[in-house]
């Protein structure tokens, strides 16, 4: 928290210069942060939607494509913001060899530069997935106030596991080609495309253990069906992802007493 409030401003700028960086030169700019969810979201609501005629649990056959669409994309923008924030996390210091050698300059705000960068880009989506709610259902449910409460534990999970991945993928180049594997299986292995019900009930409180499986659920749940949090399951997450993101940090700080050396 001393790191976060000593170095907000600074946080702030090199989020912005990674957002606008990223776009520089394209002829339509920041504007890619919209059409790329949802170039996605056509994609895999063709496949699954209209391809395999894949429908959500308790839908029926006769639910439209439209409501598909919505549940697929609420799952797939915080599985974006995950991925996001986790492949780029073992290049992070090696992209940015120049500050290491600056003494002064705290490595450590790297991470929340990637995830301030990736935040952006999934309040966009949500823009998106807002916009189609309305004349799909109607209306945005109150339950969607709860959409901070459900993200804080989430984005702790995220700093934290970036934070030791960062570190590690400092010594360790090979770590960046394994992720993408691993990450792309816990898409497939997440409620992005069933609900949670739709899965044997022994195995249920295995898919827990994955990282995002809880905050789709949760969000799905807030903005799409009007339903309030499970409290019991999101304050065990709470505790989990402040004990990930303690020992991902002082990971990370015992850690980067080497960089300088292996850069």
């Amino acid at each position: 928290m001393k790191t976060v409030r000593n170095h907000v401003q600074l946080t702030l700028d090199l989020v912005r210069r990674d957002v606008i960086g990223r776009y520089r030169g394209s002829a339509l700019g920041v504007l890619w942060s919209l059409l790329t969810p949802l170039f996605m979201l056509a994609v895999y609501t063709f496949v699954f939607g209209t391809v395999f005629k894949a429908r959500w649990a308790g839908q029926g056959d006769d639910a439209s494509i439209a409501e598909f669409a919505i549940l697929l994309f609420s799952g797939l923008i915080v599985f974006q913001l995950f991925a996001e924030v986790i492949t780029k996390a073992p290049v992070l210091i090696l992209s940015n060899a120049h500050f290491v050698k600056k003494v002064v300059f705290p490595l450590e705000i790297l991470v929340p530069v990637a995830l301030g960068s990736a935040l952006f880009h999934m309040a966009v989506s949500l823009l998106v997935l807002f916009a189609f709610l309305v004349p799909v259902h109607g209306s945005i449910p109150l339950t969607a106030l709860w959409l901070p409460v459900i993200l804080a534990p989430f984005c702790l999970v995220v700093l934290g596991l970036a934070w030791f991945l960062a570190s590690l993928g400092t010594y360790l180049r090979d770590i960046s080609q394994v992720l993408g594997t691993i990450v792309t299986a816990l898409m497939f292995l997440s409620p992005i495309f069933f609900p949670l019900a739709a899965l044997p009930e022994w195995i249920r409180p295995y898919i827990y253990f994955n990282p995002i499986a809880l905050p789709i659920e949760q969000l799905r749940n807030a903005l799409i069906f009007g339903i309030s949090p499970e409290w019991f399951p999101l304050l065990v997450y709470t505790a989990s992802s402040i004990v990930i993101v303690l020992l991902g940090y002082v990971f990370f700080q015992m850690m980067r007493k080497g960089f300088a050396d292996v850069l």
